[in-house]
């Protein structure tokens, strides 16, 4: 089953992100992960199915992985755990949704990155730097980084998220925050980095968001997944040049192909491109998990 949008009668819809459907419980939340493809800031008008399986199932294989590291949102993903109300939508919601605590979330996007891609790669071509941070002369595209770097971004509801330096996300959320959201985010991108290195992938960079609940720093959303992440084949890597991936970078190599200029319409994705995609989320999801998806 394909599912492109929730419509659940008996509750009460929160917010509607690019990807996810979320509605309120009282005291807890449902998150539900779709088939919405986003691209270059925009909802593509072709779902991709099964991603938002893979984007759920992924993000609690880490979140139960990741434990010893730092706490997480998740209450349940067990349909038949869900109240009844909720339960009678199980066809639409089993293997995609899960229930999770009310955190107070934290205003920043938190990146880690280990190879030099995408806006960093801009970002070091044009001033040498990332994250304002002084790198190495005559790194190439996708070159390693010595260590890998925390860089947070702002968290837009819509358009781009901006990068902005440590300094900045201090003067945000303030510098023992800043400094511990540093740590965890370190912490988990080097931690899934090794685990994914012994399967062959390389996490080039990730990003999470956090929150607080009762006190503590949690991690929320997602982790580690294909929409989250760069996940590159080792086999393959060569550094000097953009790196064949495990994500949706296919769908959007596509996109600049047929030069679409990135803005409204929205170009429809043929055939062979939205099955490409749906391949590349169910191999990562195989290569990471040890397991087909459920």
């Amino acid at each position: 089953m394909i599912v492109e949008k929730t419509e659940l009668p008996g509750l009460k819809l929160r917010s509607r992100g690019k990807v996810r459907d979320v509605y309120d419980l009282g005291d807890s939340l449902l998150i539900i992960a779709t088939d919405r493809l986003s691209a270059f800031d925009y909802v593509l008008p072709d779902p991709i199915p099964d991603k938002g399986k893979v984007l759920n199932q992924l993000s609690e294989f880490w979140f139960r992985m990741t434990e010893g590291i730092v706490g997480n949102h998740i209450i349940t993903t067990d349909v038949n755990e869900y109240p009844a109300e909720v339960k009678k939508h199980s066809l639409i919601l089993e293997g995609r949704s899960m229930i999770v605590r009310k955190a107070e979330m934290i205003e920043i996007e938190c990146v880690a990155r280990g190879y030099l891609s995408g806006s960093a790669w801009k970002e070091y071509r044009k001033t040498g730097t990332l994250a304002s941070e002084k790198l190495p002369e005559g790194l190439k595209e996708s070159s390693r980084l010595p260590d890998p770097i925390f860089s947070p971004s702002t968290k837009a509801t819509s358009g781009h998220d901006e990068n902005i330096t440590f300094s900045e996300a201090e003067r945000k959320v303030g510098r023992e925050t800043a400094e511990a959201l540093r740590s965890l985010t370190i912490r988990l991108y080097t931690f899934a980095s090794n685990y994914a290195e012994k399967k062959g992938i390389i996490i080039a960079d990730t990003k999470f968001e956090f929150g607080f609940f009762e006190g503590k720093i949690i991690v929320c959303d997602e982790m580690f997944t294909p929409d989250s992440s760069r996940f590159w084949p080792a086999k393959a890597y060569k550094p000097g040049r953009a790196q064949p991936s495990y994500d949706k970078q296919f769908a959007r190599d596509h996109l600049e192909s047929i030069g679409w200029d990135k803005n409204p319409p929205v170009p429809h994705l043929p055939p062979h491109v939205i099955e490409g995609t749906r391949q590349k989320y169910l191999e990562i999801f195989r290569i990471l998990t040890g397991k087909d998806l459920c």
